[in-house]
């Protein structure tokens, strides 16, 4: 019998639902932004954020149905993600989740962000195990094994910086606007890898580090704006962006030398940077592994990774109770 899961994510400042049918087929969806209005600001301001999803979350539910041609008797579960987040933007999602099963009497599914970021490979493709895990986005840099659904072995995290964090520093400091990361990848094809920058955590772990790259980058433009010397910005972008990907690239050839998995996602927001992309490709070619990247629309933060990721969940019958909260700072393992 079919499933169709309706999944709310509201982690940011995105405010999107989706209808899945059985975990791969996105039935609809649709995704309210507030990109121009935290532009403004140049970053997210959590306490609008909040608001913006507030006000914003009943439209997307009439028009996510609207476009499926669907009612909530039609739903077999509610998804929603919990953690991580802003705890503001999190608990509007929830709270809505929770109305919606205890009015139409549906189980209530809470999904972690994380995990969703990778079963968003699983919507247009088939994943399979065991594979590597690379998670990257503004919050966090992981590189974990996945053994089977929901089973997860951790080889490294970032010790400071995430490398999308970085991205939207960087661009900061470079005066472009937000979002950063698409900027910089953007700015950095115009130039050249020209500025030496320092190589993180050079210590043959599994863990990542952006804190120093960024210190030095800020560090540099200072300096040069005290000297009243130019600064070659697209040859800097170009230059960060080499190393930043370069220090995944490290991180996952090890794993594949050493672990011998031969499948690889990518997943999570910095996944839409399309030089780690074609990093990602070679390195896959070179070891004879499978390379699985969502399309552009899966990358950034949506719904219907949070229903792809509900599925499993929901067979299994992992329900959550009202007791169901926001956690800012969930892991995947």
């Amino acid at each position: 019998m079919d499933v169709y899961i309706l999944a709310i994510e509201s982690s940011c400042d995105e405010t999107s639902m989706a209808i899945v049918k059985n975990g791969k087929e996105v039935i609809s969806m649709t995704v309210a932004t507030q990109m121009e209005t935290h532009a403004m600001y140049g970053g997210v301001v959590p306490e609008i954020a909040s608001r913006m999803h507030t006000e914003a979350i009943t439209l997307v539910l009439d028009e996510t149905l609207r476009k499926a041609k669907m009612k909530m008797e039609d739903m077999d579960a509610i998804a929603v993600t919990y953690t991580p987040g802003l705890t503001g933007s999190l608990i509007v999602g929830i709270e809505c989740a929770k109305t919606l099963s205890l009015i139409y009497n549906k189980p209530l599914i809470g999904v972690n962000h994380l995990i969703g970021h990778i079963y968003a490979n699983n919507i247009e493709d088939q994943m399979e195990y065991p594979m590597l895990a690379l998670i990257v986005s503004g919050g966090h840099t992981e590189l974990v094994i996945m053994e089977d659904d929901y089973k997860f072995k951790k080889l490294g995290e970032t010790l400071d910086d995430a490398v999308g964090e970085c991205f939207d520093k960087v661009a900061r400091v470079l005066g472009l606007k937000y979002p950063g990361g698409p900027n910089v990848e953007k700015l950095a094809l115009e130039g050249k890898n020209t500025y030496q920058l320092p190589i993180p955590v050079n210590d043959g772990s599994y863990n990542f580090s952006y804190s120093g790259l960024k210190s030095a980058i800020i560090n540099l433009v200072h300096n040069a704006k005290q000297k009243n010397e130019e600064i070659r910005r697209a040859d800097l972008a170009c230059s960060f962006q080499e190393v930043a990907i370069g220090e995944l690239e490290r991180k996952v050839e090890k794993a594949l030398k050493e672990t011998g998995i031969k499948r690889l996602v990518v997943a999570g927001g910095v996944s839409a940077n399309k030089y780690l992309k074609k990093r990602m490709e070679e390195l896959c070619c070179k070891y004879e592994a499978r390379l699985l990247i969502p399309k552009l629309l899966y990358c950034t933060d949506n719904a219907a990774m949070i229903g792809a990721a509900a599925y499993p969940l929901y067979l299994k019958k992992e329900f959550s109770d009202f007791s169901l909260n926001a956690c800012s700072s969930g892991d995947i393992v």
